[in-house]
């Protein structure tokens, strides 16, 4: 299939979504106290976005988001080289990991906040946590992917392991990678938001919890149209950047 008609097939997907939402409460199937139509949710969410309040526990989001990314992404990745490379290692721990990975990390919330409180870096930790297994687990899978000959090739012409990893490693993983990366965002949206509304001043999350208590429900699904469409944004721009990578997989 064309990228073209890749395109056409999502916003037709899309477009069906959207009107199978607008349709439900406006026909009387679904009440639209529970449900609202999607254009009064559109509408909210524009309104929302005008409101500096909301500006700041998006930024407030952003850099808890952030800032689990900047230290999980590389965290994990250099862990996941050193776990390919070292074949006991490997065995050892990646039962546990593999074990870690299948738990759903919400269950140890609770105990992210009574470490280390609501703060800004609870969030950060929490969203680190839930994602840097995802990473390890992805760069493990790219390094084993590399092709051995180049290895043996960099190492007969005297590399050093950190070159082999510059070199070698990271322009073969990229791809790889950058699609880690996209689930990385995908974890840590979803930790970070959690985190907030579970236990917090600030933030998104924190508001949308708020809105669920008060069941205000337009402000509740803008809030999370919000979300989704800004991890979408970001999710595509990784995915273009993927794309560009691609030729290295060959």
């Amino acid at each position: 299939m064309s990228r073209a008609s890749m395109l056409a097939a999502r916003l037709l997907l899309l477009a069906l979504a959207l009107g199978l939402w607008e349709a439900l409460p406006r026909l009387g199937w679904v009440d639209d106290e529970i449900l609202p139509p999607f254009s009064a949710v559109f509408v909210t969410a524009l309104q929302l976005l005008q409101r500096p309040a909301i500006h700041g526990d998006l930024v407030t989001t952003g850099l808890q988001l952030g800032a689990a990314l900047i230290i999980s992404v590389p965290t994990g990745v250099l862990l996941g080289i050193l776990l390919a490379e070292n074949k006991r290692l490997a065995q050892v721990c990646e039962p546990l990991l593999y074990f870690l990975f299948s738990v759903p990390k919400s269950i140890f919330l609770p105990l992210f906040i009574l470490t280390l409180g609501i703060s800004f870096w609870q969030k950060v930790a929490f969203g680190c946590f839930s994602t840097i297994l995802i990473v390890l687990m992805s760069a493990t899978a790219a390094v084993r992917s590399v092709r051995e000959e180049h290895v043996l090739t960099a190492r007969s012409y005297g590399a050093t392991r950190a070159q082999i990893t510059r070199h070698v490693y990271l322009p073969s993983m990229l791809p790889v990678l950058l699609e880690a990366l996209r689930l990385a965002v995908i974890f840590s949206t979803t930790a970070v938001v959690l985190a907030e509304m579970y236990a917090s001043r600030s933030g998104i999350g924190q508001q949308i919890a708020s809105w669920g208590e008060s069941f205000m429900m337009r402000q509740l699904f803008a809030g999370v149209l919000i979300v989704s469409v800004t991890a979408i944004v970001i999710n595509e721009f990784i995915r273009w950047i993927e794309n560009r990578c691609s030729h290295w997989r060959s």
